[in-house]
């Protein structure tokens, strides 16, 4: 019996062994990168040039394949990482405040506990901004027109539930006016109609303004710093407003990630934000980059979702 028992504790061992062994090779297969959104914006942009420097520095001769899975604001690509296996071979985009804002508008088959948090590599921060040929160049004089009467300035924006809305949420608290929203299906159709004139202003991320600097005034962004993507732009800080709103874009894997792959995949993608040649192709894509790493990012999202929840129990967007 002794025997047996001592035989049974080795096959232990040797299996524990081979599991520590495989865990200490990841990667040893293709690692999927699934996008919520279409090839072509700035989510699948930012999932495409960094995919090639995790191959690198995974190693292992691994391959990163991105793969769109576009629907319902991000919520179909989410949900598909939220339930793959927790293996370190399914990643995914992850886009805030929208993929917790999913989670108060609609039915979401995640929540905040569905994910391993790894690295938000993007913030892209709000600005204001009116057309060329407004009177209004100024944050003093938005807020004047502002007050002088309820909703008559007008502001072009994307959906609802994201950061340019849950932006102008905290102009008004601030600014203690209030703005009408004229919400379109992307910062694009809501940059024409600004510029066409039909709005007063607009309220877009600094990556989307950056080559439309001669067509509008930008009143400010919403940073805690300037933005060295265009550096002569006051923060809202700077002149009296305490705004600080952004996009953030970053990479998550299903909740349950054992934590020596955890490791890997954060060194990973610290290296990677590190590394000179991905920041200047950040910057060629127009990615304002600003790195939050795991449990940095675990708190971001926390953060975020209080935010998404504070809005939606006073102004609900549905």
């Amino acid at each position: 019996m002794r025997l047996k028992t001592i035989a049974i504790a080795a096959a232990f061992l040797i299996s524990g062994g081979m599991a520590s062994t495989a865990l200490a090779d990841y990667p040893e297969k293709r690692i999927d990168m699934i996008v919520g959104f279409a090839a072509g914006g700035g989510t699948d942009v930012m999932a495409r040039t960094i995919a090639p420097y995790l191959e690198k520095y995974l190693g292992n001769d691994v391959s990163v394949v991105v793969k769109n899975m576009p629907g319902a604001s991000g919520q179909i690509g989410v949900t598909a990482v939220a339930e793959a296996d927790p293996d370190g071979y399914t990643l995914g985009t992850y886009n805030l405040p929208g993929a917790m804002a999913r989670t108060l508008d609609r039915h979401a088959d995640y929540n905040a506990d569905s994910f391993t948090y790894l690295a938000n590599i993007v913030n892209d921060p709000n600005v204001i901004v009116t057309p060329k040929n407004s009177d209004i160049d100024s944050m003093d004089k938005l807020v004047e027109a502002a007050k002088a009467r309820a909703g008559a300035v007008t502001v072009a924006m994307s959906s609802l539930g994201g950061d340019d809305h849950f932006f102008l949420q905290k102009l008004s608290d601030v600014t203690d006016a209030d703005y009408t929203v004229v919400p379109f299906s992307g910062s694009a159709p809501a940059r024409s109609a600004l510029m066409g004139g039909h709005v007063t202003m607009g309220i877009i991320n600094v990556s989307e303004v950056v080559a439309f600097r001669d067509e509008l005034n930008v009143l400010g962004i919403a940073s805690e710093k300037r933005s060295p993507m265009a550096e002569d732009i006051p923060t809202f800080k700077e002149q009296g407003f305490d705004l600080v709103n952004g996009a953030l874009r970053g990479f998550v894997a299903p909740a349950g990630l054992p934590d020596d792959v955890e490791s890997k995949l954060l060194a990973a993608f610290q290296k990677t934000y590190d590394d000179p040649d991905f920041q200047k192709a950040m910057q060629r894509s127009g990615n304002p980059t600003e790195l939050a790493l795991g449990e940095q990012f675990k708190e971001l999202n926390a953060e975020q979702l209080e935010l998404a929840k504070r809005i939606w129990e006073t102004h609900p967007w549905k």
